[in-house]
């Protein structure tokens, strides 16, 4: 379809998520126990189970080309990245089960995008608790088919400057990997499992906390310039505390420096982060922090705290030019992806 606002180019949702329907009995396949499971309970609805709890209701939207190809031709969507769901990432466990499971869930994957063509667009998953296994999958995933890959933001205790997830990163720059950065595994507790607030106020920090480690991990300084990560919802709290951060890396540079050669705020042109902060004022503050290239249209598709119709804070923000609109719904997620612009 020609957009209005981008022309011949195509409105690129970069943060959408995937669950195949019909995965094999994964203690089976993979070993351990306690792995998620599927209750279907119709057609089109089923439900996300971890042993006997309820974890989310999911629809068609989920594993249905067809319906994400509706639901997208609704909202002026072009091209949709397909991530996988972070409850399935597995790195708590043994790396041979999480690479097994990533194994799975990829094939899985291609068989709901490539009914699409090239408008779902799939990303992997690998076992990113071992660089070795982890590198493996990816390159065996790109082979396939999948264009990128979509981590967590930590492994246990291990963030981003970690050297193996380093290690991983940067042989996602020597293949030409984008990288999709997601928060997973907030921390829990009677404070925060009221109201959603892990997802709520535990999300926005996760991200914020990662984005600082690879900045103050002094990971920006050596990774290759050809690294193409981008952070989901907005980069958390990071884009509101840019100057705080810039303020303690000059007045407590003893304590907050780390490894890093420069201020935060020199950083921003590293890294990119999706558009799902709901509100104009809040896209204003994000664009105005990280540029007007270092931001990219993002959904969250097809979860409840996801933005539909989606691009709609995009279309609101009258602050944007209309070549600025363009290059977040559009020029800025070919960029991300290694697409000619």
């Amino acid at each position: 379809m020609t957009d209005p606002v981008t022309g011949s180019y195509p409105v690129v949702d970069v943060h959408t998520h995937v669950v195949p329907r019909g995965w094999p009995e994964l203690s089976a396949e993979c070993g351990g126990s306690g792995w998620p499971w599927l209750r279907i309970d119709s057609e089109r609805e089923a439900m996300i189970m971890v042993g006997e709890t309820e974890f989310r209701p999911i629809g068609a939207q989920c594993w249905d080309a067809d319906t994400r190809l509706s639901d997208m031709k609704a909202d002026g969507v072009d091209v949709q990245v397909v991530s996988p769901t972070p409850v399935f990432f597995s790195y708590d466990r043994p790396a041979d089960q999480a690479a097994k499971v990533a194994r799975i869930f990829n094939d899985l994957t291609l068989e709901v995008t490539e009914r699409a063509g090239d408008r779902l667009v799939p990303f992997c998953q690998v076992p990113l608790q071992d660089p070795d296994a982890a590198c493996a999958e990816l390159d065996r995933s790109l082979a396939n088919g999948h264009v990128g890959v979509e981590i967590g933001n930590h492994v246990g205790d291990r963030d981003l400057d970690d050297e193996s997830i380093v290690t991983f990163l940067q042989h996602c720059a020597e293949v030409g990997a984008p990288v999709f950065v997601h928060p997973w595994d907030m921390p829990g507790g009677p404070r925060l499992d009221r109201w959603m607030a892990r997802w709520l106020t535990g999300m926005p920090a996760e991200t914020h906390l990662s984005i600082l480690a690879l900045i103050l991990g002094g990971v920006f300084d050596r990774v290759p310039e050809t690294l193409r990560i981008c952070f989901a919802h907005g980069g958390g709290s990071f884009p509101f505390w840019l100057g705080r951060a810039d303020n303690a890396w000059h007045r407590r540079g003893d304590l907050v420096r780390g490894r890093s050669a420069q201020p935060p705020s020199r950083y921003v042109d590293r890294f990119s982060v999706d558009s799902v902060v709901f509100d104009p004022a809040a896209l204003r503050l994000l664009v105005d922090t990280m540029g007007v290239d270092r931001v990219i249209l993002g959904s969250d598709y097809p979860y409840p705290l996801g933005e539909r119709p989606v691009g709609r804070v995009v279309h609101e923000a009258d602050f944007l030019t209309g070549d600025q609109r363009a290059m977040l719904l559009s020029r800025n997620a070919l960029r991300f992806l290694g697409r000619t612009v």
